[in-house]
């Protein structure tokens, strides 16, 4: 029996259930279909896919060691992939086809039509939960409702994640080798190359696994302590990896297993990647771009492009604000805790729609994954699941004083207020003259929070 394995996003050979199931039935061949204008039309930016095409090229290194030959389709937009799949197994001979779920709509629905397609012409199709500890649906009230509150959702999800649901895939053995030749790694996605911030993000799951290690190793016991400090080397700085499937979250979870804080605050962050996951697998209407809670599309949000655009460019005149805009400019990466002060600002603050900073972080984001986006933005504006009260609204000020109080990150990221220090430096609208060329404030904080209450209240009513 020949069987292909369509990787998507789950590059690894390492704890990947397709890939383990094909090598078990038999012959195995890889395939993985470039979608560009499917992608593009998500958002996907260039920071993404030319980490996605370093992941590639190291995929293909671990799957030579196996003696897996792969090959590369292009499909342009999903609506393509099941004939350019069919062929692939017509010419190969192939049996059966073996993939990770992946749970937006668009995705779903493609996959849905690749299994009609395949089925009706004899191949057999293997549908496998490799992005996830527990399948969505798995983890439900009494009543087999979804979950729409993460701690309830996380009780839950603990009682069901049984020791053989953490059980890892065995180490995989080379098959003999096939006479199929495998296909160059595409040089170029849609004009882009791999070569974009390839020193802060090397592709593929060995350096998925080295950080993995040395966090556990150097930094989980302190973990629950310095992860809302964005000055400090305190996180894991895992999501790309996991985000394109270098690495499993299973992987993640055993590893960070045993007593201590800092482990159980991981392995919570890691319950709450598998949370959105979830909602977006049974909440489908999330993925059409409307907020979780339906009466938020309502929202009167304000049309304004020049606070838009100095938001996106780090120049709101808060300077933990900025200085995560321009880290992420940067390093196409963001620290969480200023991810929900920069969307919370955008979205109260200015009260410019979440949909709006959904998209340039998915444009940007070197680790952009839907499920997360959509959740970490629909919290942060209080439209979706288990989200902030709208009446909850971070003063970026105190945020800054809180979370980085030796001013480490605002003084990397934002370079003019380096000699200011103490209330200055996160107030500099307050000694002007100690930075010059630093914007005063976009908006006064007390006013725009009185807005936004307004703005909510009048949905609410």
């Amino acid at each position: 029996m020949r069987s292909l394995v369509w990787f998507r996003s789950d590059l690894r050979v390492a704890d990947n259930p397709a890939l383990s199931a094909a090598m078990r039935d038999g012959e195995t061949v890889a395939v993985f279909v470039t979608c560009a204008a499917q992608w593009r039309a998500h958002g996907v930016g260039d920071n993404r896919l030319a980490f996605l095409l370093r992941s590639l090229a190291s995929l293909c290194d671990e799957l030579m060691r196996l003696r897996v030959p792969i090959k590369f389709l292009d499909a342009s937009r999903f609506a393509d992939v099941p004939d350019v799949l069919h062929r692939l197994c017509v010419d190969l001979g192939a049996d059966a086809v073996h993939f990770n779920a992946e749970y937006p709509i668009d995705e779903q629905r493609r996959d849905d039509a690749v299994r009609a397609t395949l089925l009706a012409g004899g191949i057999h199709v293997r549908r496998h939960e490799g992005g996830v500890m527990l399948p969505p649906g798995s983890a439900t009230t009494a009543a087999g409702k979804p979950y729409t509150v993460y701690t309830p959702f996380k009780r839950r999800f603990l009682e069901r994640l049984s020791p053989a649901a953490l059980e890892l895939e065995p180490d995989l053995e080379p098959q003999r080798a096939l006479e199929v030749a495998s296909d160059p790694v595409p040089a170029r996605i849609d004009g882009v190359d791999s070569s974009g911030l390839a020193a802060q993000w090397p592709g593929g799951e060995r350096e998925a696994s080295r950080r993995l290690e040395t966090f556990v190793a150097e930094r989980i016991a302190r973990y629950a302590e310095m992860r809302d400090r964005p000055g400090s080397d305190g996180t894991s700085m895992l999501s790309p990896y996991l985000s394109i499937g270098a690495i499993s979250a299973r992987r993640c979870y055993v590893a960070a297993l045993g007593r201590g804080s800092g482990r159980e605050q991981f392995r919570s962050e890691l319950v709450w990647r598998e949370f959105y996951q979830h909602v977006t697998a049974v909440f489908p209407h999330i993925s059409r771009g409307h907020a979780f809670r339906r009466e938020y599309d309502d929202v009167g949000w304000r049309d304004d492009r020049h606070a838009l655009a100095a938001w996106k460019e780090g120049r709101t005149g808060y300077p933990l604000v900025d200085a995560g805009m321009r880290q992420l400019m940067a390093i196409g990466w963001m620290h969480n805790r200023v991810r929900m002060v920069t969307a919370m600002f955008l979205t109260k603050h200015l009260l410019i729609d979440w949909r709006e900073g959904e998209r340039h972080f998915m444009n940007v984001l070197v680790d952009g994954d839907f499920a997360a986006n959509n959740g970490g933005w629909q919290w942060s504006a209080s439209t979706g699941t288990d989200a902030a009260p709208y009446f909850r609204i971070f003063n970026p000020v105190t945020q800054a004083a809180k979370c980085d109080p030796d001013g480490a990150y605002v003084k990397r990221w934002v370079p003019e207020l380096a000699s200011l220090t103490g209330r200055a430096l996160f107030e500099p609208w307050r000694t002007p003259l100690l930075a010059p060329g630093y914007p005063p404030p976009i908006v006064d904080h007390a006013y725009g929070r009185k807005r936004a209450l307004a703005t909510f209240a009048e949905v609410k009513r």
